[in-house]
């Protein structure tokens, strides 16, 4: 790893973004718009709207992230981009921490967009620290990120990398706990939803709705998904490849 290298391709890579407006708008905007939508969902029922919300303004920055991220890896590699990068003195890790370190911007970003919009103008009511619960929102969306570039190295189009989110995401979002408790599955789904870090990012958020303090299974919680997005990253700089055959 060269921090040189690393920090000019987080510049690159944000300065694609800022010409992109409408991937702007899709990291920043439409997480607040499924979080009013869910809000209006809920309208006249805001103890049910306290008890999803905090968990979705985790969810929907991590499923946009997931998306942008796999897609854009993959588009540096069937244009040639990544090829070409990689026959200069730019190693993979430099690589994928760049891209980390510019849309770890962008997920600050979306954090603190989500998190006012819900904690301001949606009334969402949370007991704990409000600092913490902006942590676990970042967490989630570097989560999403970092499991975008990963999974890319395995999809040769766009369609492909599209539709890793069912497959990545989706049996996440079941197990996570937000629709049946964890602990009232049964015990070889309970076992699986244990492995998966959005399991960790929904408890983390449930229990901000309700401890006031900063507890530490929160703070391992949080802890957790920091190490998943990190075991995410790892993993894709051992298996990106230069291009797509």
């Amino acid at each position: 790893m060269n921090l040189s290298r690393t920090l000019a391709t987080a510049r690159r890579v944000l300065a694609q973004l800022r010409h992109d407006p409408r991937t702007i708008a899709l990291l920043l905007v439409v997480p607040c718009v499924l979080l009013t939508l869910l809000r209006f969902m809920y309208d006249g029922q805001p103890h049910a709207f306290d008890r999803i919300g905090a968990a979705l303004l985790g969810i929907f920055p991590l499923l946009v992230m997931f998306l942008v991220t796999s897609v854009a890896m993959l588009r540096e590699r069937t244009s040639g981009t990544l090829e070409r990068l990689l026959t200069m003195p730019l190693g993979r890790l430099d690589l994928l921490l760049g891209y980390a370190l510019a849309f770890g911007v962008v997920a600050l970003l979306q954090a603190g967009a989500a998190c006012a919009l819900t904690l301001g103008l949606l009334g969402l009511k949370v007991v704990g620290p409000t600092w913490l619960l902006v942590a676990v929102a970042l967490g989630d969306g570097l989560l999403g990120m970092a499991l975008g570039l990963f999974v890319s190295a395995f999809a040769a189009t766009e369609f492909q990398a599209v539709q890793f989110l069912p497959a990545v995401l989706l049996p996440q979002l079941l197990l996570c706990g937000l629709f049946v408790p964890r602990e009232r599955m049964a015990t070889g789904l309970h076992w699986v939803s244990d492995a998966l870090p959005l399991s960790y990012a929904v408890d983390a958020m449930a229990r901000l709705g309700t401890d006031s303090g900063v507890s530490g299974t929160t703070v391992l919680d949080l802890a957790v998904i920091a190490g998943a997005a990190l075991l995410a990253l790892a993993l894709g700089a051992a298996t990106l490849r230069r291009r797509t055959a």
